[in-house]
């Protein structure tokens, strides 16, 4: 894959096939001169196994293993749950949590069995996001961002994802689920961790990392 020209926008590979969250990475750098480019626009990229015993760890390794194949810097993100009254499960297996291949809702209904004696003082939970910037080099740094929470007793919301409808934001009494996205991205773990990777992202493609 070719290097940018010093009168084309410096291009960065996003280590993800999804296009939502490519889309609202690339807003936060528009006006960088970054051209931002999701696994989705790069036919033939590799599959990184995610088996880090961390957040830092996964998203550092498909950070750098993207900068590597593609020649180019690379941004990923690893993201999950962490429940104070399970230990922090799920953790980095947050998608995974009830088996390879788990829906949402079986994610879900694991997450409310295990949670099912636990008294509403202590259903205390975060969202935790962290970045990693890659250069082909193999130089990674990240960045993390958290959303304090508390579990509820039930799904609520129709919309987000994963464990959103379970996720209640204390100062808002909403799940994540029940927000509208603008509120929901505004305070969230990845809206915080992609704001601190802001400058990262831009020493990255400007060859200053």
């Amino acid at each position: 894959m070719s290097k940018h020209t010093p009168d084309a926008p410096a291009k960065v590979i996003f280590a993800s096939r999804n296009r939502g969250k490519a889309k609202e990475l690339a807003e936060l750098v528009a006006d960088a001169g970054i051209e931002l480019l999701s696994l989705a626009d790069l036919p033939g990229a590799p599959e990184v196994v995610e088996d880090g015993a961390t957040f830092e760890e996964n998203a550092a390794t498909k950070a750098r293993a993207i900068a590597a194949w593609a020649g180019l810097p690379a941004v990923a993100d690893d993201s999950g749950l962490e429940v104070d009254a399970i230990g922090g499960a799920p953790g980095v297996r947050s998608a995974r949590f009830a088996g390879d291949g788990a829906t949402d809702a079986e994610n879900n209904a694991k997450l409310l069995r295990m949670m099912a004696d636990v008294p509403p003082g202590h259903r205390t939970a975060r969202f935790v996001s962290v970045i990693a910037v890659a250069t082909p080099a193999g130089k990674v740094s990240t960045v993390r961002g958290t959303c304090e929470g508390i579990i509820g007793h039930e799904p609520r919301g129709a919309g987000g994802f994963g464990y959103d409808p379970l996720f209640i934001v204390p100062e808002y009494g909403l799940t994540f689920a029940e927000m509208d996205l603008a509120t929901k991205n505004r305070i969230s773990h990845r809206g915080r961790a992609f704001r601190l990777a802001r400058d990262l992202l831009i020493a990255a493609a400007q060859g200053r990392m």
